[in-house]
């Protein structure tokens, strides 16, 4: 084998080795915590939640987001909260809809400005 050749293996096996490395990373504390924040906040926040064109109460769509991380999280594809909204609290997966929170006294928004307004509440919040 020539020495190019093995010099271009070992550079795309460690490659390999580092983007595998790096996708099994653990969630940092802070991510994980941030995260459950934001789905407790939307559980426990009165308002509806619409998925695929139905509406449903805050409890279910805390379950339902609870069960789009816990599939994220196994396959390593969350890192931050920004990528669990992303990713499980913007859009059905399934239909691509995208979802929606209704609070009382309030107007419909989209799930992803719902999602990162307690975001950045839970950030600036005092210790």
């Amino acid at each position: 084998m020539s020495r190019i050749l093995r010099a271009s293996l070992s550079g795309v096996l460690l490659a390999a080795c580092a983007s595998i490395a790096q996708a099994q990373a653990p969630l940092p504390a802070k991510a994980q915590q941030e995260i459950e924040q934001l789905i407790t906040a939307l559980g426990s926040s009165g308002c509806q939640f619409q998925r695929n064109g139905s509406w449903y109460p805050a409890s279910e769509a805390q379950s339902h987001l609870r069960r789009k991380y816990d599939y994220l999280r196994k396959r390593d594809m969350v890192a931050n909260a920004e990528q669990f909204i992303e990713r499980a609290g913007s859009q059905s997966s399934m239909s691509g809809k995208a979802y929606q929170v209704r609070c009382p006294g309030q107007p419909a928004v989209a799930s992803s400005t719902w999602l990162t307004t307690r975001l950045a509440a839970i950030r600036h919040a005092p210790p």
